[in-house]
């Protein structure tokens, strides 16, 4: 009687069949080609790239952005200024204006009383001519008659042409006075027109500065808006290439688990030959799994498709294991205040542990550990699947290189898993190399 061996469950198997002694292996799945899965690993690499260089330039346009923010704000300030400043010297015109009408029309009236009294004083001259009385006419004195008459004639022509010419001084000195005081408001109303203009032509020069300040800082928005874009439309095409490499590199690990159910069912058909061509042996003993130890199947691939499964997870200190991220714990300083012991996620050595795992490398969770746990290379001859460090003896931070100048990181407390440039600032001269 033919004897039935326990089926062998398969990823995608959905139907298990039996074969004459041994459980059937369905068709095989697809298989991608190696050049399909490293076209779409450059491409996915030169996106990130992509992200990594927009990224920087936005940052770049943000900062032009602030700056011109801060220009239209005091742009603005100026105009404000401006509009005070001609305020003000507009006032002081029309004041000015109102002094110099009031002292032209001092200063007519003035030129008029000298005109009156110059007048009056040629009437009086030629009435005292007419009447034989005139100052200086002999026929003023041949009317007299006595010393006495004439000396009294004498003497009222004096005094009342010294009156009537001081008169005319007083009147001659008042419109001089007034003259100077219309020269003065003139000239004051002169100074203020100018102080006008200049405060006119001030202001029309603050409102084309602020003008073009806001057309500079619109255009910088603009600007940075379609940067923004690009990086999001990038960003997207990213997330898509990243999902097409996972899904092949998931294709080829399925093909894999097929090729070994494969072959298990060929030694089992094999052996089920021996069997039927052999005394029934004894019952076989359990088989223990094995407990992995060392680097297995899948390889660098395989370590990078599983931390890059976790873009966008978020950074929690000392969070992350060997299955993925977990709960973070207290460190009383930044990570506390981002609530990292409380919310599930990784940091940077947590993450590496987690990677690498899926190949049965099992890293301590400290990155100064990690840096010693492989072999070391130089920082200018890493390759795709390294680890990356930072701060003395590699205890201060830890990537995964992906190649292309790119890596993927848990990068600190406030953050999440990302993609982006290696940054050489105190990186460490050595990488290190587990696979």
């Amino acid at each position: 009687m033919t004897r039935w061996v326990v089926p062998v469950v398969l990823a995608l198997a959905s139907v298990v069949g039996l074969v004459g002694a041994a459980v059937a292996v369905p068709p095989p799945p697809p298989n991608p080609g190696d050049a399909e899965i490293s076209a779409s690993r450059r491409d996915a690499d030169a996106k990130a790239a992509r992200v990594g260089e927009l990224t920087g330039r936005l940052a770049d346009a943000e900062a032009r952005l602030r700056q011109l923010d801060d220009d239209v704000a005091h742009a603005m300030e100026l105009a404000n200024k401006a509009r005070v400043d001609l305020e003000a010297a507009r006032t002081e015109a029309d004041e000015a204006r109102r002094e110099a009408d009031a002292a032209r029309v001092e200063a007519d009236a003035a030129a008029r009383a000298v005109e009156d009294a110059r007048t009056a004083l040629d009437e009086f001259a030629a009435a005292s001519y007419l009447q034989g009385s005139t100052v200086g006419s002999v026929s003023a004195y041949f009317g007299a008659t006595s010393p006495e008459d004439l000396l009294a004639r004498a003497q009222l022509l004096e005094a009342v042409g010294a009156s009537g010419l001081d008169a005319l001084d007083d009147v001659e000195r008042a419109r001089a006075e007034k003259g100077n005081k219309d020269s003065a408001a003139r000239a004051a109303l002169d100074l203020a027109d100018r102080k006008q203009a200049d405060a006119a032509r001030a202001e029309r020069d603050a409102d084309a500065a602020r003008a073009a300040a806001v057309r500079a800082q619109q255009g910088q928005a603009a600007a940075a808006q379609a940067i923004q874009d690009d990086r999001t439309r990038v960003q997207g095409e990213l997330d898509q290439a990243l999902v097409a490499v996972q899904g092949l590199e998931g294709q080829r690990e399925r093909y894999d688990r097929w090729l070994d159910d494969k072959r298990r069912e060929d030694e089992e058909a094999a052996r089920q030959a021996a069997l039927a061509a052999a005394p029934p042996p004894q019952a076989p003993a359990a088989r223990p799994q094995p407990v992995v130890t060392a680097p297995v199947g899948g390889g660098v691939e395989t370590v990078v498709a599983r931390a890059m499964r976790h873009l966008g997870v978020r950074y929690s200190w000392g969070g992350g294991n060997y299955d993925g991220p977990t709960v973070g714990i207290r460190d009383w300083g930044v990570g506390d205040s981002h609530g990292d012991y409380h919310s599930v996620g990784f940091d940077c050595s947590g993450l590496m542990m987690y990677a690498f795992a899926g190949v049965g490398v099992y890293l301590p969770h400290y990155s100064g550990y990690q840096y010693n746990a492989g072999r070391k290379v130089p920082l200018s001859q890493a390759r795709r699947g390294d680890m990356l460090f930072w701060g003395p003896g590699g205890g201060t931070h830890v990537a995964l290189y992906l190649g292309g100048g790119m890596m993927v990181e848990a990068p600190h407390s406030g953050s999440v898993v990302r993609v982006a440039p290696v940054r050489y600032g105190g990186i460490m001269p050595f990488a290190t190399r587990l696979l």
